[in-house]
């Protein structure tokens, strides 16, 4: 098999062995791949180019990696939204959604930029993979589950209640699977072989398939698509987060990397890999440009209407594209001014429609930068 093969094991179920990558016979750069990865290259490249362009790009940046978190931690059944994860981040709560939840998400912000930072000085690796996980898994469910470690054990991707006997798909036994990532872990520094987002492909789908964890194996994987882009110099800023298009096509998504796993039908992945990344890049430029429009105007109404607090009032601005949830405490404490005036402040960017009131309470109030939470929250 041009992917690997099944093997039947002592206890008698069939668990595959991956082949290395890159595939043999090559990947068939037919019409079609060709084109695809054309238009994704091109669409990679406007992303990358209208971020440079915001005024400052690691605010959208992180905004940006939150949502993502929270796409990608519903792959796997959590229920947080995004504005649970900023309420989270202001005060240690998070509504109605349990706290656990919550915290799956916050650790996958953590896992990303603790990944971005170490790759500084850490190349793209297996052991910057395993401490990419620990910080994933640190202190919620799954931390029982060797966090930081690769598996010691057999385990296998089956709907609940399913057996070695019965599961869908049996990743690699323990022994075959430290023999696929030392491979995997090859193709990972191999600049030579394939284009840049076909080896992201490539390799996302190649860890899925081995599935070196006990838990946490699809956001790892998720991740992993971004750091190679960053670590290749593709990406400036980790801005290609593909779990919306994952989401939202979750069920050819999986049997996508069934075809590959049975077939060696790379070339069929590799096509829905390159569509959701033209589609996930086009998107996010259109928020880039989005968001670049909404705050020439805010600014341009707090200039006018604010008077003498508009140095203020603009200040708060760019404030609220870091954190666009806050108290009037927030608000005194960041612009170190007094309660009074950073209450005016507050009341005055409601009139102008840029804040809203969500709690409804007369203590403890919290505002939202409504219309820049409403770009993010659309994003489903």
């Amino acid at each position: 098999m041009r992917s690997g093969t099944f093997v039947k094991q002592k206890h008698g179920y069939r668990a595959f062995i991956p082949a290395s990558l890159p595939p043999d016979p090559p990947i068939v750069m037919d019409g079609e791949l060709v084109r695809l990865l054309s238009a994704a290259d091109r669409a990679l490249g406007r992303l990358d180019g209208v971020a440079t362009v915001l005024p400052n790009p690691e605010l959208f940046v992180a905004m940006y990696v939150r949502q993502e978190a929270v796409l990608s931690s519903q792959i796997e059944g959590t229920q947080s939204t995004l504005e649970d994860v900023l309420e989270f981040e202001v005060d240690g709560a998070a509504g109605t959604t349990a706290p656990q939840d919550v915290e799956e998400v916050v650790n996958y912000v953590r896992a990303m930029q603790y990944g971005l930072r170490r790759m500084e000085e850490l190349p793209l690796s297996l052991r910057l993979i395993q401490e990419i996980h620990g910080q994933l898994l640190q202190g919620v469910r799954g931390a029982e589950r060797t966090p930081g470690e690769f598996r010691r054990s057999q385990n296998w991707i089956g709907p609940t209640g399913s057996t070695l006997e019965t599961a869908s798909f049996v990743p690699p036994p323990v022994h075959e699977m430290h023999s696929a990532l030392g491979n995997f872990e090859k193709f990972l520094h191999d600049e030579e072989s394939v284009p840049v987002l076909l080896q992201c492909g490539l390799a996302h789908a190649q860890f899925e398939t081995i599935h070196p964890f006990l838990d946490g194996n699809g956001r790892v994987g998720r991740l992993l698509i971004t750091l190679l882009l960053c670590q290749r110099g593709i990406l400036h800023r980790p801005l290609l987060y593909l779990s919306l298009f994952l989401k939202s096509n979750r069920s050819e998504y999986y049997d996508r990397l069934m075809a590959i796993r049975l077939h060696g039908h790379w070339e069929g992945w590799l096509k829905f890999f390159l569509r959701g990344v033209f589609d996930v890049s086009q998107s996010a430029t259109n928020t880039a440009q989005a968001i670049l429009h909404m705050r020439e105007q805010h600014r341009q109404a707090i200039a006018e209407k604010l008077g003498t607090r508009a140095a203020y009032g603009l200040k708060l601005l760019d404030i609220l594209f870091e954190q666009p949830i806050l108290s009037v405490q927030a608000v005194e404490e960041r612009l170190e001014c007094a309660y009074v005036t950073a209450n005016k402040i507050i009341d005055q960017l409601v009139e102008l429609n840029v804040l809203r009131e969500f709690t409804g309470g007369q203590r403890n109030r919290r505002y939202r930068y409504e219309p820049y939470v409403a770009l993010f929250e659309g994003i489903r």
